[in-house]
C-alpha cells in the first residue's frame, strides 16, 4: 500500500546542506523579483537570476533540466507554471510567476511567488512586499491580514490568497499527520478562508514533490484534499508546497513549446512555493531568509541556532 512506502528522509546534516541551497534559491528568486519592472524582457529577469547564483557558487537547478532552456521558470498573466524566458516585454499590471531552483554541494532548493509588475512598494501584491514576506523580511499577514491586504481587487486577492494558501499547506506538514493534511488545508484556505474575496480554483494535475539530490522525488503533494490515504509526515522529510491557483478554470494546457500550460479560459494564475523541511524541533522553511520563523511561530524549527 502506499500510505507504508518509505519515504525519502534527510539526516540533520542533509537538512543543514540544503538550506545552503535554499538560501541561494531564495535570493536569487527576490532579485529577480525586484528587477522584474515594466520594460524588461523576461529573458533580462532570467539573467539576473542565472548571474546571481552563479557569483554564489551555485548552479541553476532548471537550466537543462529535461531540456528546459533557462535559469527561471516565467510565467505572465493567464500562463500557470514553466514558462520559458525570452523576448516578451513586460507591462505594468502583468501578473508575473517566477519559479526558481539553485544546487549547492549536490542539493536541490526550490521556491515560486506571484506578483504584480509595476506596482508601488507599499501594494501589498507587488514585487517589493511579496519577495519581502516571501523571505521573512516583512511581517508576515496571517488570513485575515491578507483578505484586509487584498482590498476588493480581484488581481491582489489572487495573489494573497495562493500566498496565504502555500502558508496553510505549510502548516499542515506537523511531524505525525499524514501528507493529505497539506492538500486539505490548501483548499480549505481557497474555499472557505479565502472565498469572500473571489470564485478561486486550484490547477489540476500539478503537485507539490520531495526535494534532496533530485529535483523532484517522491512523495507527492497534493494542492487539495484527496481520498487516498498518503504516507505520515516524519522527521527527516523534505518537500515543496506549491499551490497554484487561478481566477477561472482549473483545466490548463499545454503549449507547443512543450513546457509553458496556460489556462484553458485566459484566467489570470499565481503559483507560490517554498522548500520546507520536518526536523527534530519543527518546521524549517529553507528557502525562506528567516526560515519561516515569522510565519510559523510555535511551528518553526530551524536548526541555525
Amino acid at each position: 500500500m502506499f500510505g507504508r512506502t518509505r519515504l525519502p528522509l534527510k539526516s540533520s546534516d542533509d537538512i543543514r546542506a540544503m538550506r545552503r541551497a535554499g538560501l541561494v534559491t531564495g535570493s536569487a528568486l527576490r532579485a529577480s523579483a525586484l528587477a522584474a519592472r515594466p520594460g524588461m524582457t523576461t529573458q533580462d529577469v532570467d539573467a539576473v537570476a542565472h548571474d546571481h547564483m552563479r557569483e554564489r557558487g551555485a548552479t541553476p537547478s532548471f537550466l537543462g533540466y529535461h531540456g528546459f532552456p533557462a535559469t527561471l521558470c516565467i510565467s505572465v498573466n493567464d500562463e500557470v507554471v514553466h514558462g520559458i524566458p525570452g523576448p516578451r516585454v513586460l507591462s505594468e499590471g502583468d501578473v508575473v510567476s517566477l519559479d526558481c531552483g539553485a544546487i549547492v554541494d549536490g542539493w536541490h532548493g526550490d521556491s515560486a511567488l506571484t506578483f504584480v509588475v509595476g506596482a508601488s512598494d507599499d501594494n501589498p501584491a507587488g514585487a517589493a512586499r511579496v519577495a519581502a514576506r516571501h523571505a521573512g523580511e516583512d511581517l508576515h499577514l496571517d488570513e485575515a491580514g491578507l483578505i484586509a491586504a487584498a482590498g476588493g481587487d480581484a488581481v491582489r486577492s489572487l495573489v494573497l490568497a495562493a500566498e496565504g494558501s502555500m502558508w496553510a499547506g505549510i502548516r499542515a506538514l506537523a511531524a505525525g499527520k499524514r501528507l493529505n493534511d497539506v492538500g486539505s488545508q490548501v483548499e480549505a484556505a481557497l474555499r472557505t478562508g479565502y472565498a469572500e474575496l473571489a470564485d478561486f480554483e486550484i490547477v489540476d494535475g500539478y503537485t507539490g514533490h520531495g526535494v534532496g539530490r533530485e529535483l523532484h522525488q517522491e512523495p507527492t503533494v497534493y494542492n487539495e484534499a484527496v481520498s487516498e490515504r498518503l504516507p505520515k509526515v516524519e522527521t527527516g522529510l523534505v518537500v515543496a508546497v506549491e499551490p497554484m491557483v487561478t481566477l477561472g478554470t482549473y483545466e490548463t494546457h499545454e503549449l507547443d513549446d512543450g513546457w509553458t500550460v496556460k489556462t484553458d479560459d485566459g484566467s489570470l494564475a499565481a503559483h507560490f512555493e517554498h522548500t520546507v523541511a520536518v526536523t527534530e524541533r519543527g518546521l524549517w522553511v529553507l528557502t525562506a531568509h528567516d526560515g519561516g520563523r515569522s510565519a510559523l511561530g510555535d511551528l518553526y524549527g530551524g536548526l541555525d541556532d
